[in-house]
């Protein structure tokens, strides 16, 4: 069994600011908007040293994206700064004309995202943004697990042509991903090879899949973890090779289990190859002000949930 080692708590958002660092260096197209959260969203390095190449947009996100969509056509490569709530569904008619129906090369850059978010309660902690960004037709939708493959993917995604939702987070999380890593878009990627159960993990709860294979593996159980980053477009020929060997899976994520990655491999096992099916994610509800090890704790969301859905998948083989 593979042994991942966290190498330091990390914030995902840092990891897009560090990403978008390494971008205004070497492409003088990309160009940064950020909607009156330059320091949340760790975009005061490029501001600093690319002040010509950055816009302060206020707090008027709609604003935003129309502009971003209009620095596209002269050859600009956008990318938009604000909290995932924000990103989405303040701004969803804007994005849906403006970005998607046109194809526009926007790269809608999302932190704060989930539960995770904390303090600042349901407002502000948003659940359903993966669905409504996934059903954009032309959109690719990714969600990163740590510092290190946040900072990949949104060096990444700049060269992508297309419009691209990147959803990242407020806490420090376990760092644990190679930081030379090849990030490739509709990639998923095998963490660790199993044969009883395959655990399908995005974002926060990847650290957590294999904290809790971990502890299967004390049980005499081999999971399979598979880190599925790009939710749009999905990797369906991983996800169909492992669960035909493992029987079982188990979907795990920090969003809504109504429109998030669980609904979208269940889409892809009913039509391939029906199998077994637990899904831990928030059950159609907001969220609350509370530490993110609390709410994550409270909404089913950590190496717990995922072990009990596990137990519950493999008696329905």
């Amino acid at each position: 069994m593979k042994k991942y080692i966290d190498t330091g708590k990390k914030d995902t958002r840092s990891g897009f600011g560090a990403g978008l660092t390494e971008l205004g260096k070497k492409n003088e197209n990309v160009v940064a908007l950020c909607a009156d959260l330059t320091g949340s969203l760790k975009m005061d390095d490029f501001k600093k040293n690319h002040p010509e190449r950055f816009f302060q947009v206020g707090i008027a996100e709609a604003n935003m994206i129309g502009m971003a969509a209009g620095m596209t056509i002269g050859g600009k490569i956008p990318f938009t700064g604000t909290f995932a709530n924000f990103s989405t569904g303040r701004v969803y008619d804007q994005i849906r004309q403006s970005v998607a129906y046109s194809g526009k090369n926007v790269k809608i850059c999302a932190s704060h995202a989930g539960l995770t978010l904390g303090e600042d309660g349901a407002t502000h902690q948003i659940l359903e943004d993966i669905g409504l960004m996934k059903m954009l037709p032309g959109m690719t939708v990714i969600n990163t697990c740590d510092y290190n493959q946040t900072k990949a993917a949104t060096i990444a995604i700049a060269d992508h042509e297309g419009p691209v939702y990147l959803r990242f987070g407020r806490p420090k999380v376990a760092n644990f991903t190679p930081e030379d890593q090849d990030f490739k878009i509709g990639k998923a990627v095998l963490l660790q090879e199993g044969s009883d159960v395959t655990i399908i993990a995005t974002g926060h709860l990847v650290w957590e899949a294999l904290q809790a294979a971990e502890q299967l593996a004390t049980r005499g159980l081999k999971a399979e973890v598979i880190n599925i980053h790009t939710i749009k477009p999905l990797d369906q020929e991983a996800i169909l090779r492992s669960v035909k060997k493992t029987g079982c899976v188990v979907t795990a994520e920090e969003h809504n289990f109504l429109g998030g990655l669980g609904e979208s491999v269940s889409r892809t096992l009913t039509q391939h190859h029906p199998a077994p099916q637990e899904l831990v994610a928030t059950q159609d509800t907001f969220g609350e002000s509370g530490t993110p090890e609390q709410l994550m704790e409270k909404y089913g969301l950590n190496a717990g949930a995922i072990l009990n859905a596990v137990e519950r998948v493999i008696q329905r083989k």
